[in-house]
């Protein structure tokens, strides 16, 4: 019997209006950053497009939600809390899972949680919890929604200024090695969630994920039914072959537009997100359809942007 679920997939919220920085916390990176939120950022993402962006989504009754990070702006307190609100409003952890972002795990901020105050949306679920990995260690984890299981890597990491850069690290490249194997013995269409895009060569040097080739050796290794990222802030599709010897079908690679964009810039566009039907058939296969909905300037409302066939 076939079994199929809606995932809804979000990024680069970039929570806005931003208010209460205090002068404690605005080091070299932060000043810099502080000063670009106020002269372009500020204008470019905002709530009310955000909102709707929301709401449509909520309305199509996802199965879950995917965030793959940039919540906010300055890694600031009063933003984790804002965006800690924010993820309440949208469902409960067990209905939404986050990986964090560059700009959530911003400079360093002594004396305070950060995205700690997100644990329990980024955390595996109960039947997760056999492939949790050892402690500390937070990623990756899996969280199973249908026929799907969801595994969250963090790609965020301190970074100086005009850095925007990711690192998987070898410590959690070692143990999605060891996990794709295990969930593909499961049955399990197998979804990658990350913020930074996976392949070399998907962002300039400053932006890119540093360890992208190592990275995309595990997955031709290993293989996934999917990868869905944020970062860039637009939309894209790539298909990913895996190699030759071990087989397997390409891996397609879906960016998503930031949701709150309410003002154009550069190329990015209004404020999207993607509706992603995931259907394991018969014979085990991955059919997955996504569609694009976002906003549409004209009525202010959000419209169907795309709707493609991904395997």
């Amino acid at each position: 019997m076939s079994e199929t679920i809606t995932l809804a997939h979000v990024s680069d919220v970039h929570l806005s209006p931003m208010s209460g920085v205090a002068l404690r916390h605005l080091n070299l990176k932060r000043s810099l950053g502080y000063i670009n939120y106020r002269r372009q950022r500020r204008h470019t993402h905002h709530r009310a497009a955000l909102d709707l962006v929301v709401a449509d989504m909520l309305a199509h009754k996802p199965d879950h939600i995917a965030v793959t990070g940039d919540l906010i702006n300055l890694g600031l307190p009063v933003e984790y809390e804002a965006a800690t609100t924010w993820l309440h409003e949208i469902g409960t952890p067990d209905h939404v899972t986050v990986v964090p972002g560059n700009h959530d795990i911003y400079t360093s901020l002594r004396h305070d949680p950060g995205v700690a105050r997100w644990a329990d949306y980024m955390r595996p679920d109960a039947w997760g919890e056999k492939f949790a990995p050892r402690a500390p260690a937070q990623f990756p984890f899996v969280r199973r929604v249908g026929p799907v299981a969801l595994i969250g890597v963090n790609s965020a990491v301190e970074t100086p200024p005009f850095v925007a850069a990711g690192k998987v690290g070898s410590r959690q490249r070692a143990a999605l090695a060891a996990l794709l194997p295990q969930l593909a013995a499961e049955g399990l269409i197998r979804v990658v969630l990350i913020h930074h895009p996976p392949l070399p060569g998907q962002a300039p040097p400053r932006r890119a994920l540093r360890d992208a080739s190592a990275l995309s050796q595990i997955l031709a290794e290993h293989g996934a039914e999917l990868v869905l990222h944020g970062h860039n802030h637009v939309d894209s599709h790539m298909v990913f072959a895996r190699l030759p010897e071990v087989g397997g079908s390409s891996i397609p690679i879906i960016g998503v537009a930031s949701g709150s964009v309410a003002r154009a810039h550069k190329n990015e566009p209004l404020g999207r997100y993607n509706l992603l039907r995931i259907t394991r058939s018969e014979d085990g296969r991955a059919i997955i359809e996504c569609t694009t909905r976002g906003l549409d300037a004209r009525d202010n409302a959000i419209v169907q942007v795309a709707r493609r066939l991904v395997t």
